[in-house]
């Protein structure tokens, strides 16, 4: 019997492993910034950007006291979101791009607390997500409404166990027609989870990917229009709104 149990508890741990080397090799094959990107946003050569605590800080030069929070999505490197950061901040807002655990913000839902108590608790802070990390960004949100100033979902929407329907925190909505995998439908059934105010704004033409700058991505459409029009047009959408909120 002992030796059954030992026999076991052998086997368990060894699917354990290798059910995590397998996880990590799937997390580790992420999506990583364009070289055209890296050239248009020297993220190495600018003092206003900064590395802090896993953190890709984009500071400004003028501060409007709003900040931003974006979550990235899943096995997307931060820097992919690098010219949506520094285009805000040059418009004022200091924006804060989390490196994640695995790549999965699921695992690091709270760095939103600890980038609002490190940074500067006077700032009114947004906090925002692309697709997975749109649905993080809610779980966040959800638990500190008296905090955060607003939600952005950048091709993304609330879980069911996060629903903001009877919330009277301002929400945007950014969505793209040539989706692959965060579709019109899914945007469609998402306003029953959000509040009746919550504001949406569809990009003509636009894609899943082009929430970044990290080029195609399995399972979705192909664009009409460029990544930059589709960056320019999130980025303006986003100032507006938050200047509104």
């Amino acid at each position: 019997m002992k030796k059954v149990l030992k026999w076991t508890g052998i086997t368990f741990l060894a699917v354990v492993i290798v059910g995590f080397l397998g996880f990590y090799i799937w997390s580790e094959q992420s999506y990583s910034a364009t070289g055209e990107l890296l050239d248009k946003v020297r993220m190495d050569k600018d003092p206003l950007i900064e590395e802090k605590d896993d953190w890709l800080i984009f500071n400004s030069e003028d501060s409007n006291g709003k900040g931003l929070i974006l979550y990235p999505g899943a096995k997307v490197e931060v820097e992919a979101y690098g010219y949506i950061g520094k285009s805000l901040s040059e418009k004022g807002y200091t924006v804060v791009l989390p490196r994640m655990p695995f790549h999965i913000a699921f695992l690091g839902i709270n760095e939103s607390e600890k980038i609002i108590n490190d940074i500067d608790e006077t700032t009114d802070w947004y906090v925002s997500g692309h697709s997975l990390g749109g649905v993080a960004a809610a779980s966040y949100t959800y638990d500190h409404q008296d905090e955060v100033k607003g939600v952005i979902f950048l091709a993304s929407y609330p879980a069911k166990s996060t629903d903001f329907s009877s919330s009277d925190i301002p929400v945007l909505s950014i969505y793209a027609e040539n989706d692959g995998l965060t579709t019109g439908y899914d945007i469609e059934k998402s306003k029953a989870l959000l509040p009746p105010n919550a504001t949406f704004h569809r990009i003509s033409g636009g894609n899943h990917a082009g929430f970044g700058v990290y080029g195609p991505q399995k399972g979705d459409r192909k664009a009409s229009i460029t990544a930059w029009e589709q960056q320019d047009e999130i980025i303006q959408t986003m100032d507006r709104w938050m200047k509104d909120h």
